[in-house]
């Protein structure tokens, strides 16, 4: 028996067997979730692939920019889960030549995808998961990362998009709560996932982070699905509005080891 068990789950962010979405998921239905996903396009073969061994998983197509897709994905749920208990946001993106320039050269285009993809997703979701987690202890968790409070070089536009996300969990937070509904994020330290090869010094990072940090060591991707299994879990039932750095300790630093 899993701390999960008849609870159902769904997961927004898988691309491939790296993704800390994907790390979630197996974390989730190993506590006993039914679980459901999106994908998009693309990614199909891959999602469907990864989630052909998970009993009972539905996978639907969504787009995260579309209001129709949102509307279709929400409905499904209801109708084949009969409801909802957990929602796991692991969706950013920014364009390449957006992230990867300098802040001030960000094309207003480029700001807009960002922050509708990365940010306004996360409300999207919310306003249609709430009437599905009503009176469930529901709980929606997020993705962010140390650059949406910290000037990360390379990461840039999206840390912008990320300083909007955090914001935006402790806004639902607040309107969700009535409901029963908990929203957290969760600001894990650097990662290998499909999504971080876009960040320019990554490699660099790994080894900032095992000099620097109390811990001396680099966080994995299992280590966020626990931290996340917790966080939808009836010990994390008072938990709500918190960003929970999970990083070894490295957002405490102002400067490197001295001697």
């Amino acid at each position: 028996m899993g701390e999960l068990d008849g609870k159902t789950a769904l997961i927004f962010g898988v691309a491939n067997h790296n993704s800390i979405a994907w790390a979630i998921a197996q974390k989730l239905a190993a506590q006993g979730a039914r679980l459901a996903f999106t994908y998009q396009e693309r990614m199909e073969a891959n999602v469907r692939k990864l989630t052909a061994g998970l009993e009972n998983a539905l996978v639907l197509p969504c787009d995260v920019q579309s209001d129709t897709e949102l509307d279709t994905t929400f409905e499904k749920i209801g109708q084949e889960l009969g409801g909802l208990d957990i929602l796991i946001h692991s969706v950013a993106y920014a364009p390449t030549d957006d992230l990867r320039g300098r802040v001030s050269e960000v094309s207003r285009a480029g700001f807009q995808t960002a922050l509708d993809i990365s940010a306004y997703s996360l409300i999207a979701m919310g306003k249609r998961a709430e009437p599905l987690m009503r009176d469930r202890n529901g709980s929606i968790v997020a993705m962010t990362y140390l650059g949406s409070v910290r000037v990360v070089p390379g990461y840039n536009l999206m840390g912008i998009a990320k300083a909007a996300l955090e914001a935006t969990i402790r806004y639902l937070a607040w309107d969700l709560g009535p409901a029963g509904v908990r929203v957290n994020g969760i600001s894990a330290g650097p990662l290998r996932t499909l999504s971080a090869r876009g960040v320019g010094n990554i490699n660099d990072m790994f080894g900032l982070v095992e000099q620097v940090a109390p811990l001396r060591r680099n966080i994995a991707q299992t280590d966020v699905g626990d931290l996340a299994a917790f966080l939808c879990s009836p010990a994390a039932q008072n938990l709500t509005g918190n960003i929970i750095y999970l990083d070894s300790g490295f957002q405490l630093m102002g400067l490197g080891t001295m001697g």
